[in-house]
C-alpha cells in the first residue's frame, strides 16, 4: 500500500490534512468511502491493525480525486523522533577512509527539517558546505522498547525516500562538531513522496539507491551496502529510547557525497536534487538560497 498526504486549501477555513493512497498510479482520498478512517499516516499508524482491513476495502472502491489543487505534504510530518545514522554504508566509509564502525553511530535532526517532494531545500547564509546524501527512511509502525532483533521488523510500517541534506562546515569544523544542528537546518529533511507499506518491500537490504544533482549521477550503490541493517538499528535504538509510531529511522547514505569528491561538490541555489530508491520512488526538491522572513533581518 502507498499512501500520502496533503494538505487542502479549498475551503481557507477549513482546511485539513487529506490522507490519500495511491492506487494504480492514481490518488484516491479514502476518507470519502470510510469517514471514520484517520486523517493522517501518524494517526493511521496509531490506530494499526483496527483499520487494516478498512482501510483497503477503502481503498479499492475510493473514486479518484483531483490533488492538483492539494498541496502535498510529507508522508509523516509530525514525527516525534527523527534518528539518523552515520558511516552505515561501507562503500561510504571506503570513500572517506574511515574505519568500519564496531556499533551505529546515532545523531538526530529536528522535525523542522521534513519537506515534500517539490518543496525547496533552503541553503543557510550560515552555511557554506552543503551537501546531499540521499537514504532510505525507516518508518516504525509499532511502540515498543527492547526489541530483539529477531522481532525488529514486527516494528517497521513501511519505508520511504529520505535526504538527509547536511552542512558539513558545521557538522566538522565547528568546536565540538555541530553534527545535530549541521543536519537540522529548515527544509534539511526531504521525505517521500510517498509511505510504502513493508509488505511492498520483500527485502529492504537489496535496494538500487541513486541521488542526481541537475540529472548528473552523484551517488549510486545499494542497501545491501549497509553496514548495520534494519533488524540491528531497531534493537540498539530501542534499548535506549521507546520507539513511537511514526518515528522516523534515516538509515545512513552510500558513497558519493559531495565532501568525498576532488573537487568538492555542494549544493547551490538552482540545484535540483534527485533521491531515488528501488520499489520506494523518487523524492526531487529544488534547491534555494534563503531569503528572510518576517523575523529575519
Amino acid at each position: 500500500m502507498r499512501l500520502a498526504q496533503y494538505y487542502s486549501s479549498d475551503d481557507p477555513s477549513n482546511g485539513k490534512i487529506r490522507l490519500v493512497a495511491i492506487r494504480d498510479g492514481q490518488p484516491v482520498e479514502l476518507a470519502q468511502v470510510d469517514p471514520r478512517l484517520p486523517r493522517t499516516l501518524r494517526q493511521w499508524l496509531i490506530a494499526g491493525q483496527d483499520v487494516l482491513a478498512a482501510t483497503r476495502q477503502a481503498c479499492a472502491v475510493a473514486p479518484v480525486v483531483d490533488v492538483s489543487t492539494w498541496r502535498l505534504l510529507p508522508p509523516i510530518h509530525d514525527p516525534e523522533k527523527i534518528f539518523c545514522v552515520g558511516l552505515n554504508y561501507a562503500d561510504h566509509a571506503r570513500e572517506t577512509n574511515a574505519a568500519i564502525p564496531t556499533e551505529p553511530c546515532i545523531f538526530n535532526k529536528f522535525p523542522t527539517t521534513l519537506r515534500a517532494h517539490g518543496d525547496p531545500i533552503v541553503l543557510p547564509t550560515i552555511a557554506r558546505q552543503v551537501d546531499f546524501e540521499a537514504e532510505l527512511v525507516v518508518v516504525i509502525g509499532r511502540e515498543g522498547r527492547n526489541i530483539a532483533r529477531d522481532h525488529a521488523f514486527d516494528y517497521v510500517a513501511g519505508y520511504a525516500c529520505g535526504h538527509d541534506v547536511s552542512a558539513r562546515d558545521w557538522q566538522k569544523t565547528k568546536p565540538g562538531g555541530q553534527w545535530l544542528l549541521g543536519k537540522s537546518f529548515d527544509s534539511f529533511g526531504p521525505l517521500g513522496p510517498h509511505f510504502v507499506s513493508a509488505d511492498e518491500v520483500p527485502d529492504p537490504h537489496d535496494l538500487k539507491i541513486e541521488m542526481r544533482l541537475n540529472d548528473q549521477l552523484m551517488q549510486s550503490s545499494n542497501t545491501r551496502e549497509m553496514i548495520f541493517r534494519i533488524d540491528v538499528l531497531i534493537e540498539y535504538l530501542s534499548a535506549v529510547a521507546t520507539l513511537k509510531p511514526g518515528d522516523l529511522i534515516f538509515t545512513g547514505t552510500p558513497a558519493g557525497v559531495g565532501v568525498a569528491r576532488k573537487p568538492q561538490v555542494f549544493l547551490q541555489p538552482g540545484d535540483v536534487a534527485d533521491v531515488s530508491i528501488e520499489g520506494i520512488g523518487l523524492l526531487k526538491n529544488p534547491v534555494v538560497a534563503q531569503e528572510f522572513g518576517p523575523n529575519g533581518e
